[in-house]
């Protein structure tokens, strides 16, 4: 059994580790919108979503997602269509503006990242990479 202390304390790093990167990365590569608009934004990337899926892709409240999503509206960077398999609905999708959003943030972020991963030496780049599988591991629980 391991010790609830070590736990503990490995725990806290791990999260405060996470947090300051991800913390940094956005820093790095500001953007005019919010952390949870981007993250609304890159969901849409791909493919277009109604705003009930959207609510829990990103785990928050259909009105929250409403919200979001006519703000982003008003900013010109996604649009509302209607769903074409179910008249009732509406989605949502980037516009052109949108997707320059995404690509110049995703490629920022990228480099940022790269520039620093770039500086650890083969071996410590090895272990990130399977700490990044267990991580991967943990969040699958």
């Amino acid at each position: 059994m391991p010790d609830t202390e070590q736990l503990l304390g490995l725990a806290n790093d791990v999260r405060m580790v996470c947090q300051q990167i991800s913390r940094r990365v956005r820093f790095e590569s500001s953007t005019e919108i919010a952390p949870h608009q981007f993250s609304v934004l890159v969901k849409l990337r791909h493919r277009a979503w109604n705003p009930g899926e959207l609510a829990e892709l990103e785990r928050v409240s259909a009105p929250s997602m409403t919200r979001t999503v006519n703000c982003l509206v008003d900013l010109g960077l996604v649009e509302k269509l209607a769903d074409p398999e179910d008249g009732r609905q509406k989605l949502v999708r980037l516009t052109a503006a949108g997707t320059e959003v995404v690509e110049r943030t995703v490629a920022a972020r990228d480099t940022w990242m790269m520039q620093r991963l770039s500086e650890l030496s083969l071996q410590d780049r090895e272990k990130l990479a399977e700490a990044v599988r267990v991580l991967q591991g943990v969040l699958a629980r």
